[in-house]
């Protein structure tokens, strides 16, 4: 329950105090365009210039073949291979699955990519724009402790333009962790590995052996400094703009050689990596509506070349602070106990060290967020998707000068040139995003079909509409980190029966509770959140506030009501998916077959005219509705053989739609 505590208290933890939490508070590195120079000067130059990047502890670079017998000599993956009948075939097995797995870095292809990608960024991009000082910090941390880099992952550009810049700034170049699809791809798949990725199947199962190749793999690498490990938190790209819940596998990994005192600290350095537009924008919205995701090919790469008659504005590659893992586990976790055991046999994380790889993930994806740099677009985004109906550009204008105040308020980490009138900002945006909407009249709306075309189903229609409003949407999510807080408190100020906070917080936290799988809430924080919420909106003067109760100022009712129509497409989704669970007469539903139905149930409300909400038909919202359901019970999962089925509890699921109907 929330009790009222001092506005310090409140922020115990990995916080301080309002004032120094808030990333609009605190000094940002100024940002600096790394292709200037690459258009006044050869690619070619550029790609076979010396390469020699400082290393961990001046230590001399070790050889791949090198790498490979550590791996396969080392005392952990004996012990495992030691477990298995036929040792000899087991050590065959270890050696292949390293082989498959493992990268050959080789300079060459380091340089032919340097050369080639120069020319695709400075076709696609009018600038990359990069924090230096970020790039001098990590520089540092390189030489002086081993490095894990954690990029944000919104489009396949990510890994290709990680590389570029540490290749640009002449530090060393990262092994990245690839899925297997990857693989598929004739001739690139191969020049990936040989600039740096090492493939990793998307699941292990119970493959005891295949585990110990990859952990060990991993570990010896950072034991030795070999080079700095990347990999997504995320696991996956996002298809819709906001950020994953974080998977910890990985981490714990990179983790383990600290707990177990094999180095002294190992630094986790958080990247955000933001477009202006994304290459796969139409993509994304086809894969949330069902259609599959195009398999990885060389000959699909080659189609893919249309892509560079395109202008996809800018982007922002911004490299956070290291984060030093022995910090983040000073006086959380004993390391004495992994003294009882041999460091080479695999032991399970104590409950603490799993509690601090769980926190420190979601942490850092936080700082992914905070360090995030949005471009006008998703601000007009917004607006546009609250307003389907069109607005006009005078007022279009006003009301994103209006909401630019507003989120710099609550320390969006905005790029909005100054010196460029309102006009001309949400001008350039709209031009560079024709596709998505269309300005005619004065008025501006969605670029989306009114009527069937020639031949056209209303099914097509509504799925064409979707695919508009999906790629709308992916842009407004790029800033619903910096409103997610304060828009829940609205929506439980509205639904609160009283205006006393413990009221109010209880709403608040059943809300926070519901959408802890759909944004980023960092587990056992809602009385946090709702003190940032309470402080945020205290600030832009839409609250009051005492000890005791808060109440919606009289200058609050606009932001208010723009924070809770921020919500209202992820309330009606879940309303939805309970209404289709509550309906579903199948006993024991497969949860394979969830999406597709319950997608299916949507499309049939929206042709029916009772629901306007194209955001609903999402599998990505789907998918977590299903998890907030199971989190509270109304649906259980059960295995029966290979095949998970799910069980409803209708009074709970209906439950929940008239609860969700309230807000």
């Amino acid at each position: 329950p929330w009790r009222p505590p001092s506005r310090h208290a409140a922020f115990s933890g990995s916080t301080t105090s309002p004032d120094l939490r808030h990333p609009g508070l605190k000094k940002r590195d100024e940002l600096e365009d790394m292709l200037e120079e690459r258009r006044r000067s050869s690619d070619a130059r550029h790609a076979l210039r010396c390469y020699a990047p400082a290393v961990y502890k001046g230590l001399a670079p070790r050889e791949v073949s090198a790498l490979r017998g550590a791996v396969l000599q080392s005392d952990a993956l004996q012990h495992v291979i030691g477990q298995v009948s036929r040792r000899e075939l087991v050590q065959e097995e270890a050696a292949h699955l390293l082989d498959e797995m493992a990268h050959r870095l080789r300079l060459g292809t380091v340089r032919f990519f340097a050369y080639v990608l120069s020319k695709v960024f400075k076709t696609l991009f009018r600038s990359v724009r990069v924090n230096e000082e970020g790039v001098q910090r990590l520089q540092q941390a390189i030489q002086d402790h081993p490095v894990v880099l954690l990029p944000s992952h919104r489009s396949y550009m990510d890994f290709l333009m990680m590389s570029y810049i540490l290749y640009t700034y002449d530090l060393a170049l990262p092994v990245i962790a690839a899925g297997m699809d990857f693989m598929s791809m004739k001739v690139v798949g191969e020049m990936l590995r040989m600039s740096g990725a090492f493939f990793i199947r998307r699941s292990f199962g119970g493959d005891k052996l295949y585990w110990a190749v990859f952990s060990e793999y991993v570990k010896t690498m950072l034991r030795t400094g070999y080079a700095p490990i990347e990999f997504f938190l995320e696991g996956t790209r996002s298809r819709t703009g906001k950020s994953l819940t974080p998977k910890t596998g990985l981490l714990n990994i990179v983790m383990e050689p600290f707990f177990k005192g094999e180095v002294f600290d190992i630094h986790l350095v958080p990247v955000s990596i933001s477009y202006d537009r994304i290459l796969e924008e139409s993509l994304y919205a086809r894969e949330l509506l069902g259609v599959p995701k195009p398999k990885e090919t060389t000959s699909g790469l080659l189609k893919a070349r249309q892509i560079l008659r395109e202008d996809y504005g800018v982007m922002h590659v911004y490299f956070g602070h290291p984060v030093s893992v022995r910090s983040l586990a000073q006086g959380r976790v004993k390391r004495s106990q992994y003294n009882l055991v041999p460091r080479h046999i695999p032991q399970r994380p104590c409950l603490a060290a799993q509690a601090l790889v769980g926190e420190a993930a979601f942490r850092l994806v936080r700082l992914q967020e905070q360090a995030m740099v949005l471009r006008p677009w998703t601000l007009v985004a917004t607006l546009l998707l609250q307003n389907p109906d069109g607005m006009d550009l005078p007022v279009l204008e006003e009301q994103a000068a209006w909401l630019r105040r507003l989120a710099l308020s609550f320390g969006a980490f905005l790029d909005w040139p100054d010196c460029k009138p309102c006009r001309e900002v949400v001008g350039a945006g709209l031009a560079l995003h024709k596709n998505l909407a269309r300005v005619s009249g004065g008025r501006v709306r969605l670029a989306v079909a009114e009527t069937p075309g020639v031949g056209q189903t209303a099914e097509e229609l509504a799925f064409d509409r979707a695919v508009g409003v999906l790629s709308c949407a992916s842009y407004r999510n790029q800033i619903l980190h910096v409103f997610i807080r304060p828009a829940l408190l609205s929506v439980a100020l509205r639904t609160a029966n009283s205006s006393r906070k413990d009221e109010v917080y209880t709403c608040f936290n059943f809300l926070w509770t519901v959408f802890s799988n759909e944004f980023i809430l960092c587990p056992g924080a809602s009385v946090q959140d709702f003190e940032e919420a309470c402080y945020l909106l205290g600030k832009c003067c839409a609250v009051q506030e005492s000890q005791q109760d808060i109440v919606m100022s009289e200058g609050g009712h606009a932001t208010l009501a723009f924070l809770r129509a921020l919500l209202d497409p992820f309330l009606q989704g879940y309303q939805v998916v309970c209404q289709y669970l509550c309906k579903e007469t199948e006993e024991n539903l497969r949860e394979n077959k969830f999406v597709p139905a319950a997608r299916n149930f949507a499309l049939q409300l929206i042709l029916a005219g009772t629901l306007k909400c194209y955001e609903a038909l999402s599998s990505d919202l789907q998918k977590n509705a299903l998890a907030a359901l199971v989190q509270l019970e109304a649906v259980t999962k059960v295995k029966v053989g290979d095949q998970v089925t799910l069980k409803v509890n209708r009074r709970a699921a209906s439950s929940l739609e008239d609860m969700l109907g309230t807000f």
